[in-house]
């Protein structure tokens, strides 16, 4: 039996994602005889030794430099915030350590290239933490497409949003600051729809983007909590990134029309991530917070019939789902990141590349940073104009 040790940076919510995943991973994925242990979990805060004992983990420490210099962890999984993830990729790799990384991959276009010649020379596996590619519906609808099932594709629209911000009071947390989440909605919420069009359609040729920043300046956060709790001070400090960012893109493989919207002030939606994808013999519709269906438009039913069918996608026969639950029967948010960590044990066992990788996030990167630099300009950018 093969043992993988994990070695978790980050305790707050990505971190418990994750401890979810690993805790999990043995009841719904078909390890093969591979047994994964929580080996240590890392965080700078003093409850980091409470959290350690009530999520199972073996271990814990303050300084992320014991979970790379430990002989012992096989794998480093990033779950902290943007600005630490190049340092410690970048010295888990050089320790031979395998790496999963949550997105966006880094602050800078520099430091994400880096962090991929780093995995590449180390020749270690590497996983950018892309999660909705785990979405059943999400990798269904990508056979759906590769099938011809709708088509010629036409159209893809894409909106991520979110209302946290729309409280103008709501405080300055790291995510509203560049120097610790390098961008805003656009980086944050909009790298997730950004992957998705990639990993359905391929690659982007150029991109036109437009963003706002609806309050320029909010209280000092004084505590954060959660994805977006926190309680705010008195004192008023700027946030210089988006709240909302639009991009009209055009595709190298697909003549067609993409449009990608990111926001925070999305009022009245919590999590929507709806993507829709209109071709020449039909249509697909998903939309996150309704995760386990697709909706499905076939130019070819008949006229008394048409109109978009709906897709329970949930089972045994769809992406992911054959370990869980009797057919009908749904899966939540969490559970992408178990089929997520099954992804990458299965790309150790069988010495194949992780998907989706470094080289992943780094693309990822290289369109954020386009759209940055279109909005800045003015223009229409092409996406080989990104280099590093």
């Amino acid at each position: 039996m093969n043992t993988y040790r994990v070695g978790l940076i980050g305790h707050k919510f990505m971190g418990r994602t994750h401890t979810h995943a690993y805790s999990d991973l043995p009841l719904f994925a078909d390890l093969n005889n591979v047994r994964v242990e929580k080996y240590i979990i890392c965080a700078n805060e003093p409850d980091i030794e409470t959290v350690a004992g009530e999520w199972g983990w073996q271990s814990w420490t303050m300084d992320w430099k014991d979970v790379v210099n430990d002989p012992k962890v096989d794998i480093v999984d990033i779950a902290a915030p943007s600005i630490l993830h190049a340092k410690i990729a970048i010295a888990a790799a050089k320790n031979g350590k395998h790496v999963i990384c949550e997105k966006p991959m880094a602050l800078t276009l520099e430091d994400a290239r880096a962090m991929l010649d780093a995995v590449q020379e180390a020749g270690v596996k590497n996983m950018i933490g892309f999660n909705y590619r785990s979405v059943p519906a999400v990798a269904f609808a990508k056979k759906m497409i590769a099938d011809g099932l709708i088509g010629n594709v036409l159209h893809f629209r894409g909106i991520y949003q979110q209302d946290w911000l729309t409280d103008p009071n709501y405080p300055v947390v790291w995510r509203l600051q560049r120097s610790a989440a390098g961008y805003g909605a656009h980086g944050d919420m909009g790298s997730h729809v950004l992957d998705v069009l990639r990993f359905w359609l391929g690659e982007v040729d150029e991109v036109l983007c437009d963003q706002r920043t609806f309050v320029s300046k909010r209280p000092v956060a004084l505590a954060s909590f959660g994805v977006s709790g926190a309680q705010a001070g008195t004192e008023l400090v700027e946030v210089d990134v988006d709240d909302a960012s639009s991009m009209l893109l055009r595709l190298r493989d697909h003549n067609c029309l993409a449009y990608v919207e990111a926001t925070r002030n999305g009022t009245g939606h919590k999590n929507q991530n709806r993507i829709e994808v209109n071709g020449s013999k039909g249509a697909i519709i998903f939309d996150m917070e309704n995760m386990n269906h697709l909706q499905y438009y076939n130019v070819d039913d008949p006229e008394s019939l048409r109109g978009f069918r709906t897709i329970q996608v949930s089972e045994p026969y769809h992406p992911y789902m054959a370990k869980w639950w009797g057919a009908g029967h749904i899966i939540g948010y969490g559970d992408t990141f178990i089929h997520q960590a099954r992804n990458f044990i299965h790309a150790l066992e069988e010495d194949m590349p992780a998907s989706p990788s470094f080289e992943d996030g780094f693309r990822s990167q290289i369109l954020l940073e386009a759209c940055q630099r279109s909005y800045e300009e003015h223009r229409w950018v092409k996406v080989e104009e990104i280099k590093v």
